[in-house]
């Protein structure tokens, strides 16, 4: 997964072709297509989990705040932790064990990430009304669109602008961890403000960087393959994320 992280060092080729060949419009729609189906398993395992499934992965509970309301909670359970966490080690693992990544294995991570990611989302069904989910979704799905589209159209080089995204994107890591401890309210609506800003930015430029990757891998089906998987899972959580800082400011909790 290295060669096509966000921190790869490789630079976007300045002669590339940008007009639109059938080469690359297959590429990129493969990218869609999986990106899709992703977010339909997602979807359904998120269904799953917080419905017939929810005692073996989360724990309700009820906190009073200052003013004496009772807000509903949801924690993890031992294998729900699991769960969330074990996307992060198959990343890892891509990245620092395996010596060389084939279409087949960059396939498999793919589809254990975003089902894995999409049974933690459970917590965000049993969270959030229906209502709000839907119509969150809904809004996600449109700025996600227009925002490749500019990514995808734009003659503008947006590298710098993804390295300052990156940056920021750690400094947000920092501040969520943060207030994990001090719990302000106000800092939470800040992170979630700046969160849904940086994610959407970094959907721009990964889709302009996955349509350089075309043109780096050239004829090379099996790393095309590779750079489709890869492609989508990082727009998948370029999504995914944004989908949960836009609900954080938008939604309406049960």
């Amino acid at each position: 997964m290295s060669d096509f992280d966000r921190a790869s060092a490789r630079s976007i080729p300045t002669a590339a072709d940008m007009s639109v060949d059938a080469g690359l419009r297959k590429f990129m729609l493969g990218v869609y297509n999986k990106l899709g189906l992703g977010l339909l398993l997602s979807a359904g395992m998120a269904y799953l989990t917080s419905g017939p499934l929810s005692p073996f992965m989360f724990r309700d509970g009820q906190v009073e705040l200052p003013n004496g309301q009772l807000v509903h909670t949801v924690g993890y359970t031992g294998l729900g932790w699991a769960v969330a966490f074990a996307p992060i080690a198959i990343i890892l693992f891509s990245n620092f064990v395996l010596r060389s990544i084939n279409p087949r294995t960059a396939s498999i991570v793919y589809w254990s990430i975003v089902t894995l990611i999409g049974a933690s989302l459970g917590t965000v069904v049993k969270l959030y009304t229906g209502a709000s989910v839907v119509s969150t979704f809904l809004i996600t799905a449109t700025a996600f669109g227009s925002l490749s589209l500019v990514g995808y159209t734009t003659k503008k080089d947006l590298t710098g602008m993804g390295s300052f995204l990156i940056m920021g994107l750690i400094g947000l890591i920092i501040a969520m961890v943060v207030n994990v401890f001090i719990q302000n309210d106000m800092m939470a609506f800040i992170i979630s403000a700046l969160g849904v800003l940086i994610f959407a930015g970094l959907t721009a430029y990964d889709t302009q960087k996955l349509k350089m990757t075309y043109y780096q891998v050239g004829g090379n089906e099996a790393a095309a393959s590779v750079a489709t998987s890869y492609g989508a899972l990082r727009l998948y959580l370029d999504f995914i994320n944004m989908f949960q800082f836009l609900l954080m400011l938008l939604g309406n909790r049960r």
